[in-house]
């Protein structure tokens, strides 16, 4: 198998297929796009032996599940103690550093999420509400629907964590409507994740009767916060305080939500699948992309980044997802996407990701869209 240096991708097509089939230009003309197209095998609609890569990476250390609270808590009071210290001229580096610390918080209360931070239900429920009630997150609506994404990834209609926007939406919508989409997918790509979040975690509607009861206690909790952190500090230091001390850390952290829900499952070749005709096994394993990124942010993130493994098995600690992801390369690498992270990635799945077309089951770009 061919390997691409620099921000490229080596992205495997799930059939047997051209490249020029799946949409995507011959190799050649693609590799300074930041994306190519590599024929595979068909994709297995059953992985054998998964399960078996060895015992240890699904087992709980709970050193190593604390050792990340601290590194993630020692990383946000470092990035605190750097923004009251520096010059304005050095806040931008400040925030990318901060926003990215706090990001942490989050994957910490994914591990709880999965029940993968500790053996402990009532441990994971506390540690993940707390983590996650600084970013205003309600940890139990956000478990219960990232486990919808986890059971349908990449289904039409049923995946709560991305859906792609459709031709026939882009053609029957407003002016205004597909200048929204087409921002959406453009300029304000790095907020998206922002609408997500109020989509789908206030709304008591969402949820089940049995599932209430606890989705009530994880937005007492964010309530909390917001009641004895955010008012004093917008009372006691304005609105510029505001900004400054949550806010911008708070866009920050939904860059990288943002970033990566859309890396860790579209690319040019991967498909969307109506209900009858997905396969889990397909899903997780061909729709779902591996992503490098400099180390210092993986560092803070917790290797979030390494996604294959995790949609295979939410069981895996994050500090174990590297060693299952060798397994996989060890195994099935011919199966695998695989990308790095940086503006020939970004600019690729921005420009060609625009319409899925269930007809055509690829992406399709906005001027191509019947309507133009």
């Amino acid at each position: 198998m061919a390997a691409l240096s620099g921000s490229k991708v080596r992205a495997l097509a799930v059939q047997t297929a051209s490249a020029s089939e799946v949409g995507l230009p011959p190799l050649s003309l693609n590799r300074h796009r930041g994306v190519a197209a590599v024929l595979a095998p068909p994709m297995p609609s059953k992985l054998e032996g998964f399960d078996q890569i060895g015992e240890p990476v699904f087992e709980v250390d709970n050193f190593k599940a604390w050792k990340n609270v601290a590194v993630t808590l020692g990383s946000v009071a470092l990035g605190y103690a750097l923004l009251a210290v520096s010059p304005w001229y050095l806040y931008p580096f400040v925030y990318a550093y901060l926003g990215t610390a706090v990001t942490g918080l989050f994957v910490i209360g994914h591990d709880c999420g999965h029940n993968s931070f500790s053996n402990n239900q009532l441990v994971n429920d506390i540690v993940g509400t707390v983590m996650m009630a600084p970013l205003i997150y309600p940890f139990e609506p956000w478990r219960i629907k990232h486990n919808t994404h986890h059971a349908h990834t990449n289904k039409l209609i049923e995946d709560t964590a991305w859906q792609p926007f459709r031709p026939f939406q882009y053609d029957r919508g407003s002016p205004i409507q597909r200048f929204a989409m087409k921002i959406a997918l453009g300029p304000t790509w790095w907020i998206a994740s922002i609408g997500h979040w109020y989509q789908w975690h206030f709304d008591l509607n969402l949820y089940r009767p049995q599932e209430k009861q606890k989705v009530i206690v994880s937005l007492a909790a964010v309530a909390a916060f917001a009641a004895f952190v955010l008012v004093p500090l917008l009372v006691t230091q304005g609105v510029g305080g505001f900004v400054k001390w949550w806010f911008l850390p708070f866009l920050g952290f939904h860059f990288w939500m943002s970033t990566f829900t859309l890396v860790h499952h579209t690319a040019p070749h991967i498909p969307f699948k109506g209900a009858r005709e997905w396969n889990q096994t397909k899903a997780q394993l061909g729709g779902t992309v591996h992503c490098d990124y400099p180390s210092w942010i993986e560092f803070l993130c917790h290797d979030i980044s390494v996604h294959i493994p995790h949609h295979l098995s939410t069981k895996i600690p994050s500090y174990n997802l590297r060693k299952a992801h060798a397994s996989l390369e060890e195994n099935w690498n011919k199966y695998l996407n695989k990308a790095r992270f940086g503006i020939p990635l970004m600019s690729t799945i921005l420009n060609n990701c625009n319409l899925f077309d269930t007809g055509k089951g690829r992406y399709v770009k906005f001027d191509k869209s019947q309507r133009v």
